[in-house]
């Protein structure tokens, strides 16, 4: 018989732990680097905001608009509305880590500019992924109840969890894309920074460990999504062979 606990299943854990872990690790690598270079003020004296306005104008783009919003590290790229939106520390701050990361998100809106594809696929795509990722968990959920209540050889609950695993798919293939994504606004991000000077030195180094920072948390989001999936698979294959043994 399967063995399912709902939230709780051993193999479960043993499939995503390679996820979890390096997304704890990750967590923990953002934020002390952001911590340690929050601490260091940047040589031009200029604040985030003043560096992100730089980048955008080294690329030509004069119809972004530049807002500070609340909370920590709720930095992002609105293509929606051509807004960048810094958090307060970062909009305001005049440190290494408020330039590494404002100019990231102005990487973004450069790529929102320049036609960037993946950028435009992730975009069109959010509403999918979002309904997918929240979907898929009520019907997986009910799909292994009802293999677990069978002892797997429900046709009904192979159907449902079929659809989950579907829908769940398409969270994976956006947390997939994002990878490459904030990668690709990191490296326009320190291009800019290097070829404006408004890092350099060390401070130029602060901020590439920043970014690589945060790189890893989509990297650790991504394989945590991909292991789930396969977890998933593996329990609905186990279902539909021995729905075939018994027949």
């Amino acid at each position: 018989m399967l063995s399912f606990f709902f939230f709780f299943d051993p193999l479960y854990l043993l499939f995503v732990a390679p996820g979890m872990l390096l997304a704890l690790w990750a967590q923990v690598r953002v934020k002390a680097a952001v911590a340690k270079w929050s601490q260091v003020a940047a040589g031009r004296g200029m604040t985030g905001a003043d560096a992100a306005a730089a980048v955008l104008r080294s690329a030509n783009i004069n119809d972004v608009q530049i807002e500070s919003i609340e909370g920590v590290l709720t930095d992002h790229y609105d293509p929606t509305s051509k807004t960048l939106r810094l958090s307060q520390q970062n909009h305001d701050g005049r440190s290494v880590a408020a330039f590494g990361i404002a100019a990231h998100e102005a990487g973004h809106a450069i790529q929102h500019a320049t036609g960037y594809a993946l950028l435009n696929f992730r975009s069109s795509f959010v509403p999918l992924a979002s309904f997918g990722s929240g979907v898929s968990m009520f019907l997986l959920m009910i799909g292994m109840a009802l293999l677990s209540m069978s002892g797997g050889g429900s046709k009904f609950g192979e159907m449902i969890m079929f659809a989950g695993i579907l829908l769940f798919s398409l969270m994976v293939i956006f947390t997939l894309v994002t990878v490459p994504v904030e990668i690709d606004a990191s490296r326009r991000a320190v291009k800019a920074l290097d070829q404006l000077g408004l890092l350099t030195g060390e401070e130029g180094g602060g901020a590439r460990e920043v970014l690589h920072a945060a790189a890893w948390t989509y990297v650790a989001a991504a394989l945590t999504a991909i292991l789930q999936l396969l977890y998933y698979i593996m329990i609905f294959m186990n279902s539909t062979s021995r729905s075939r043994n018994e027949s």
